[in-house]
């Protein structure tokens, strides 16, 4: 994984539009949010993370709402990025390296349908590429379960509460999340 990783975005270009001034968006959830940003942020083209919540049926939804599991939100991500410098399948690889794709509605000791695989495709080019990476990852034999990430198209996405903010370099953590793939 960590040659997929260049090293922690730098905090002074998070945020910042790139030079070209072309920026995509991405959203993936993976278990628990936390992790997930922490793992994309640093990603080297990655402009911003939000961590919130998408998929489910409630608006404006809050962390109290999603953790009853009657929301069918996901805790998500929404990776910012500028595809001169990360491209989409890059982000992928990143995303199926870092949790078990295998687990439906759990990553680890986080259990409740908050916690599945799901990749929101925001473009048709997004769908066909995460569709792709998803039935490589399901072709190569690296798991003996089969693959249950959801591939849905993004939907409102609701900004997590600011304490969940990158949350991990706040509070000096690493990362809540065990490399799978090589």
């Amino acid at each position: 994984m960590a040659s997929e990783m260049a090293g922690e975005a730098d905090a002074s270009t998070i945020g910042q539009p790139s030079a070209s001034g072309a920026i995509k968006t991405a959203t993936f959830a993976a278990g628990c949010f936390w992790g997930v940003e922490s793992a994309f942020r640093q990603v080297e083209g990655v402009v911003s993370t939000t961590v919130g919540y998408t998929g489910g049926h409630v608006a404006n939804a809050t962390y109290e709402q999603v953790c009853t599991g009657r929301t069918g939100h996901a805790e998500s991500v929404q990776v910012v990025y500028d595809p001169s410098k990360v491209s989409y399948d890059k982000l992928l690889k990143v995303f199926w390296s870092i949790h078990d794709p295998t687990t439906p509605n759990r990553q680890g000791p986080d259990v409740g349908e908050q916690y599945r695989s799901v990749i929101f495709y925001h473009t048709p080019a997004q769908e066909t590429a995460a569709k792709a990476s998803r039935d490589a990852l399901a072709d190569s034999g690296k798991f003996r379960r089969p693959i249950v990430t959801e591939i849905t198209p993004a939907g409102p996405f609701y900004r997590a509460e600011e304490y969940h903010q990158q949350y991990n370099a706040k509070h000096g953590l690493p990362s809540c999340h065990v490399p799978v793939l090589e």
